[in-house]
């Protein structure tokens, strides 16, 4: 869906993809898999 640069971002590709409770979903590794660093850290692939 994209690169996401902070949680609300990626609340909003979630809500975008259908899924409305998305808040629920972040740190759940079958939805969301962080890469490049440690969850909800964005500024660790810069």
């Amino acid at each position: 869906m994209g690169l996401a640069h902070s949680d609300d971002h990626l609340i909003e590709f979630l809500r975008q993809a259908g899924l409305p409770d998305a808040w629920e979903l972040l740190d759940d590794p079958r939805w969301v898999e962080w890469q490049g660093g440690a969850p909800h850290e964005y500024d660790a692939g810069v």
